[in-house]
Order: C-alpha cells, then structure tokens, then sequence
C-alpha cells in the first residue's frame, strides 16, 4: 500500500509539474501572439494613412500613373497573431514602395510637399512607422522568453508533446519616411 501512494504521489506531482510548464508556454506564447497583433494593427493604420495621401493625390494632383500604387496597396495583407515574420517584412516592403511611389510624386509636385494634408499623412505614417518598431521591439522580447523557454531542458521534452515551438524574430527595417 505505501508503494502505490508514493507511486501515485509521484505520478500526482509529474502531472502538476507538466501542467505548470503548459500553463507557462501558453502565456509566452499568447504574449507572443498578441504582439504580432500589435505589429498587424499599427501596419494596417501606417497603410491607412498612406491610403488616404494617395486618394487626396488621385484628386488633387491629377498624377496620371496612380495604378501602381492601387496595385501596392491592393496586396495589402492582415497581420494576425499566427503570422510569420517574413508577412510582416512583406507588408513592410509594400509600404516602402509606396513610400517610394509618393516621393516621386511629390518630386514632381513640388507644392505637395507643403499641403497640409501630405504633411499630416506623412507625420501620421511616420508615428505608425516608430509603432511598428516599438512593436518589433516588443514581438522579438516575447519570443525571446518564448524561445528560451522552450529550448530548456526539462521543457524541452514536453514542447512537441504540448504543442508549442519556438518563433522566428523579426529584423526590422526603417522605412525612413521623409516630410520636408
């Protein structure tokens, strides 16, 4: 009888034991997730800012190419929790085109440069731009934890059986966005 308590005791505290490292990689990695969300929703509102400079362009400025930046911002795409890193350079190069595509119209039309509406777009999408990098910043420390933790031995050996792996970072780059 006292074999199969201690037996049971031993089983009892295995089973507390996993239980603690499961409860602990959710947390990580709802942490993690919930980053990324965060880097989806300041991209999706940088790309809204953006959105709305090339509508006030269509008008105003009668720029007869305006196709290519429909088509940038048509491959606009969500960023969610269970996004890769390389979505979110993705999106990011998008955005960097259209960058690029509103600086080469603004070379043209030097009196953009000075409107009140470019000028507040650009602020707006360089705020968003700092976010995103605030949230990078944010995303790479979340897996960071995650990563570790799931690379320690004795976690190690339930990671697979609980489902949970490690994350990729993210290496952002700086889209630079110029207002003068």
């Amino acid at each position: 009888m006292p074999t199969v308590i201690a037996i049971l005791s031993i089983i009892l505290i295995i089973a507390i034991w996993v239980i603690s490292i499961q409860r602990k990689l959710v947390v990580l990695d709802e942490n993690a997730g919930n980053a990324m969300n965060q880097i989806g929703f300041q991209l999706s509102n940088q790309m809204d800012a953006l959105s709305v400079l090339i509508d006030y362009m269509k008008n105003n400025v009668k720029y007869e190419n305006i196709s290519n930046s429909e088509t940038i911002l048509s491959s606009r795409k969500a960023i969610i929790a269970s996004s890769s890193p390389d979505d979110v350079l993705l999106q990011e190069n998008s955005i960097s085109d259209l960058l690029k595509f509103i600086a080469r119209i603004a070379e043209q039309y030097p009196e953009l440069k000075s409107d009140q509406i470019y000028i507040t777009s650009m602020d707006t999408a360089q705020a968003f731009d700092n976010m995103v990098c605030t949230s990078c910043l944010i995303y790479n420390d979340s897996v960071a934890k995650l990563n570790r933790e799931v690379r320690v031995f004795p976690t190690l050996i339930f990671t697979k059986l609980l489902g949970f792996q490690s994350r990729e970072y993210i290496v952002k780059q700086t889209n630079l966005i110029k207002t003068e």
